[in-house]
């Protein structure tokens, strides 16, 4: 993951922004060379693999969700965000129930997670605004979980956005509403990432 990071210059984990503060070029023995001037399609097709390395996601996932925004009344870029950043997985990690995107998703996958009461174990799940996330009642006495409730993570993760009403002692967060696209904590130019797919 701290090599992924230094190829797409973006911290994508606290270890990887470690690394980034000693080694700020890419990977390999031409790394710290000058790089030449990347074509158009590399640049997009870059920008398009920070959007997919934030998330965590395969490239059938990615392109689906292209698809559904391309579908959906407003600019695609922000409602493929919007679409990304209401899949349960990255709604854990936001809640800081999680340190890394790798761990919500293991968190889910391992039924940890409910949505209104009942176990959701598909990362992809989209959840719905109003509806609550909680970590269950007989996980929450984990170790992971005692660090997430204790406010461990709040030094690695960013503020919690606007679009969550989260009870950290609690393990327990609301989507209030559709996230915006300036609020979603990623680096990235979605508008180039809509010019790599509609190529």
């Amino acid at each position: 993951m701290t090599r992924l990071s230094r190829a797409l210059g973006i911290a994508l984990t606290p270890k990887a922004e470690k690394y980034f503060e000693r080694r700020p070029y890419p990977p390999g023995e031409h790394g710290r060379a000058r790089r030449r001037n990347d074509s158009d399609y590399s640049v997009r097709l870059k920008e398009k693999q920070r959007l997919r390395a934030q998330y965590g996601i395969r490239e059938a996932q990615m392109l689906k969700t292209y698809k559904e925004a391309n579908r959906l009344p407003g600019l695609t870029g922000e409602t493929m965000v919007e679409l990304l950043e209401m899949r349960l997985d990255a709604l854990v990690l936001r809640s800081g129930f999680a340190r890394t995107m790798a761990q919500a998703r293991q968190f889910v996958v391992h039924r940890h997670i409910t949505v209104d009461g009942q176990r959701v174990d598909r990362p992809s799940f989209r959840v719905k605004e109003g509806q609550t996330i909680q970590v269950h009642e007989r996980s929450a006495s984990m170790d992971p979980f005692q660090v997430a409730a204790a406010g461990g993570h709040k030094d690695v993760l960013p503020a919690t956005p606007g679009y969550l009403n989260v009870n950290l002692e609690g393990l327990q967060a609301t989507l209030l509403r559709a996230p915006k696209r300036e609020e979603v904590p990623i680096t990235c130019d979605v508008q180039l990432v809509v010019e790599f797919y509609s190529r």
